[in-house]
């Protein structure tokens, strides 16, 4: 490959096509026209293709890889599913979500059916199956665990910002040492080595995390596919809510409180007159920083796709 964007290019037309190619039965409609759909958009892949690249590092079977990615992708869509029902939401990258489009009842048994799907083909796994299938199922109720805390701490002023960061190392940062690790462990590595590289993992998705925050406010709402600060009004407790009401708390709910929700633009405005938006994009930034120091304390593997794959995160616009 003459470029690492060549190269994630290349990783994500595999798995669409994966996806693409995958052989769901006909019937029942009821089920599999949903499943079809949710993983018919236009996701961004990083997953799956955190899953390549770090393979890649400790050379596994880019066959077994693609297995273990599209395992990843169906119980990420998975979570999405339910995601988008609890949280209301009618899109998902620009188009109808699956409750929306269908039902309830579709979009819950659709993301259970690919959740089922996903433990097979790890299942499917030879080499150190068992321990896979526990990493790939412990992130799994971590996220569980992370959603059940993102929606119980909605319009809980009480919540700090290590319980946030508690929250979303089990929303977004387990899956994310799940992807690093698994091939590692397909690998052969153990002790240490695993121990790190889940960390390098969890640590990117705690900065992905705090990033996607600031671009829910700060992005161009074609480019993320939904409406732009709608967590806020609904009593999500972001890390700059957090921010702000713990360095601004009295003009913070004056906003938040007033009779109308407030526009994109006066939350904008708020976020940047107090600094709030700097200091959040601090926080994303030391934990992109920790999760480069996770892979400089690995000796043995070339890393510099990975590397690469940080920078790539911390820059994107959506």
């Amino acid at each position: 490959m003459s470029s690492f964007h060549e190269l994630l290019s290349f990783i994500r037309d595999e798995v669409n096509s994966s996806l693409k190619n995958f052989s769901f039965p006909d019937h029942p409609k009821y089920l599999y026209d949903p499943i079809r759909n949710m993983i018919s958009g236009k996701g961004k892949r990083y997953r799956p293709i955190l899953v390549h690249l770090s393979g890649r590092a400790f050379r596994v079977d880019p066959n077994v890889l693609m297995d273990m990615s599209i395992a990843v992708e169906f119980m990420h869509n998975f979570t999405l599913a339910h995601d988008d029902i609890m949280d209301q939401d009618d899109q998902r990258h620009g188009k109808e979500t699956v409750h929306k489009k269908w039902d309830v009842s579709s979009a819950i048994l659709a993301g259970d059916g690919l959740f089922t799907i996903s433990q097979l083909l790890i299942n499917n796994l030879e080499r150190y199956s068992n321990k896979i299938y526990y990493i790939f199922n412990k992130s799994a109720l971590d996220i569980c665990e992370g959603q059940a805390l993102d929606i119980q701490f909605e319009n809980d002023t009480s919540v700090s910002s290590e319980q946030y960061i508690n929250m979303i190392k089990k929303k977004t940062g387990a899956l994310l040492g799940a992807c690093a690790s698994m091939p590692a462990l397909m690998a052969g590595k153990k002790g240490d080595t695993l121990k790190k590289i889940f960390k390098f993992g969890e640590n990117l998705g705690c900065g992905y995390q705090i990033q996607d925050d600031l671009l829910e406010i700060y992005s161009d709402p074609l480019e993320m596919g939904k409406s732009l600060g709608s967590d806020v009004v609904s009593g999500k407790q972001t890390l700059m809510v957090i921010l702000a009401r713990e360095k601004q708390k009295n003009e913070w709910e004056k906003i938040i409180n007033s009779n109308t929700k407030p526009s994109l633009k006066i939350l904008r405005s708020f976020f940047s007159k107090f600094g709030i938006d700097q200091k959040a994009k601090y926080v994303a930034e030391s934990y992109f920083n920790e999760a480069r120091q996770c892979l400089r304390e690995i000796s043995d593997s070339d890393f510099s796709e990975l590397f690469k794959f940080i920078n790539l995160l911390e820059k994107r616009k959506y």
